[in-house]
């Protein structure tokens, strides 16, 4: 219960307004989605529309489904104006002040529509439908369709940001960015020509007297009852112009009070020293100085790149709020000193220095390809260590040692890459090889499995063949496991090197390490084990304590790695 309690209180602490916007926003872009699709049935005939539009409004007006989306939207709307009132500093990239202007545009050009469709409905019984608001786009009000059209484009491409900013350091998002751009494209254009086609056709019907008797008399109901729709609506974009102006008074009266307040000094622990006003965070106030600072997520408090740590005093310093502890929790960061640039406003001089450059180069600093920046996906990581290496190095020439580790290292590399992984680093006789880079996490596992069987085939051969050299086998010890880590470049000019950092590549280091007490061969997680599909039973299971982790970890021992071929060709079979 204790357990349970702990980890719902970690899951609130990393709740930040910029996630509760984010889900709001995902919400609302799935009704855009679904209703985009059913103008796009204007492409096959309005009937098809009309017969679309039943089951879009039977779900989103299903009542609990209806309560959400309506605070959803409430939700939305009210995070944006408060955002337009929070940032402090507009010169991140273009697209994001763009996406920011876009959504506060939203409510001023949907609010006519909304409260002509639901409110006329709720209030005065009015049924508009597709043939209706198409009479009055291509018949009865020509410019209001260029109003129409304008809330959906803009509409879909602030979506479309928003869920950019969202999927962007996904492990799947290179995968899937070809057919999300597909979709980003063809979606809004389908329904773009489903709502001319379909005006067409409305256009050409209501020359047809019984056909406005049927669809225009009783829908639009009085002239009296328009015009209070018509009041309704310019009360409440005058309300929401309002809300707006009264969030740029209120971002002047803090700027106003900033500059009475005093400024501070900001040094950067390498000479450069900027005055800023009080209340700006370290980020802002190195954006609005030209100060390069590293920060992959944008200053949302999703990533760490931006860290400093404090020189001197930090005891003054305000206390980090809920999301800032979370995030730095997160990386293990227990030294108050240490903070996040985007969430930290000090209200005095202060003294740092960054812990991560700013930008990445090699060479003589012209790169012609871009550095990559970290990017959070699922891998598998298996570490590989040669035994003896020591006595075999103190009874040979160091060429002959340095021969004999190349061809180890070389027959593990060509196993990793037979069966679909990657030889990351070198370390000695040991290395680094990933699974999952092009793999989804079950192959991926499945992948690291049958490598770590090949190792053990590869090294049986090159046994062999050094037979007459070697007093002793050339032994190995193996640690796999899988999870959530970091990829992107790490490094200083010439020494760049693409890897991956996170818990899971420490554990798979650490079970490698076990394997000399546990005298086996090889030590696979139960994380990687379940994902591959192995039996429960398939291999012996024991818990072991991992330094840096407060509980026991289950783990399973392998005591001959050839096995685990068959292994997983029974779990293939078995999925099959």
């Amino acid at each position: 219960m204790a357990i349970a309690s702990a980890r719902l209180s970690e899951l609130i602490r990393g709740i930040s307004l910029r996630q509760v916007r984010l889900v709001c926003g995902v919400i609302l872009f799935s009704y855009v989605v679904s209703h985009f699709l059913n103008h796009a049935l204007g492409n096959i005939s309005v009937d098809a529309m009309q017969a679309g539009i039943y089951y879009h409004m039977a779900f989103w007006q299903f009542l609990p489904v209806a309560i959400v989306f309506y605070t959803a939207a409430l939700t939305h709307m009210a995070l944006g104006v408060y955002a337009l009132y929070q940032r402090r500093q507009f010169r991140w990239k273009a697209v994001e002040p763009l996406q920011l202007v876009l959504g506060l545009s939203i409510p001023a050009l949907v609010m006519a529509h909304v409260i002509g469709v639901r409110l006329g409905q709720t209030l005065f019984g009015h049924q508009k439908l597709y043939p209706q608001e198409l009479y009055v786009f291509f018949v009865g009000s020509p410019n209001r369709l260029w109003t129409m059209t304008t809330l959906l484009v803009i509409a879909w491409v602030h979506g479309c940001i928003g869920i950019y900013f969202w999927l962007r350091l996904r492990s799947f998002f290179t995968r899937a960015a070809p057919y999300l751009l597909a979709a980003a494209v063809l979606i809004p254009t389908l329904a773009l020509l489903g709502i001319y086609q379909g005006g067409r056709s409305v256009a050409a019907d209501a020359d047809d007297g019984e056909w406005r008797t049927h669809h225009l008399a009783r829908q639009f109901g009085t002239a009296a009852e328009g015009d209070t729709l018509e009041r309704i609506t310019g009360d409440l974009t005058i309300g929401y112009f309002g809300l707006l102006g009264l969030a740029l008074l209120a971002r002047g009266v803090r700027a106003l009070r900033e500059r009475r307040g005093g400024m501070i000094a900001l040094s950067y622990g390498n000479g450069k020293t900027v005055r800023v006003p009080k209340g700006l965070s370290v980020l802002e106030a190195s954006l609005r100085h030209n100060v390069p600072h590293a920060s992959v997520c944008g200053g949302r408090a999703r990533c760490s790149t931006c860290r400093i740590r404090i020189i001197g005093d930090h005891g003054d310093l305000p206390e980090p709020s809920q999301r800032e502890a979370f995030v730095l929790s997160r990386v293990g960061t227990t030294d108050p000193s240490i903070r996040l640039a985007c969430q930290l406003r000090p209200t005095s001089d202060l003294s740092f220095f960054q812990l991560f450059t700013p930008h990445t180069l090699t060479g003589n600093a012209q790169a012609s390809t871009p550095a990559r920046i970290g990017q959070e996906r699922y891998l598998v990581s298996l570490f590989v260590d040669m035994r003896g290496s020591t006595q075999l190095a103190e009874k040979r020439l160091p060429f002959d040692t340095v021969f004999i580790v190349n061809r180890f290292l070389g027959a593990v590399s060509q196993a990793v890459i037979e069966h679909g992984g990657q030889p990351n680093q070198f370390v000695g006789d040991g290395m680094l090889a990933l699974f999952g880079l092009t793999a989804d996490p079950q192959t991926a596992c499945r992948q690291a499995l049958k490598a770590a069987a090949s190792i053990a085939t590869h090294i049986d051969e090159l046994n062999e063949l050094l037979s007459h050299d070697l007093r002793q086998p050339i032994r190995f010890g193996i640690g796999i496991h899988g999870g959530e880590v970091i990829i992107g470049d790490i490094g200083y000019r010439d020494h760049v090197v693409f890897t991956a950092l996170g818990d899971a590549v420490n554990v798979a280091a650490r079970l490698q390490d076990m394997t000399k007490t546990l005298a086996c061969e090889a030590i696979v997680s139960e994380e990687v084990r379940r994902t591959a599909g192995l039996a429960d039973g398939a291999l012996p299971q024991q818990e072991v304590a991992i330094r840096g982790r407060d509980e026991p970890m289950a783990v399973r021992i392998v005591a001959d790695t050839r096995q685990l071929s068959a292994l997983v060709a029974g779990s293939e079979r078995v999925a099959a």
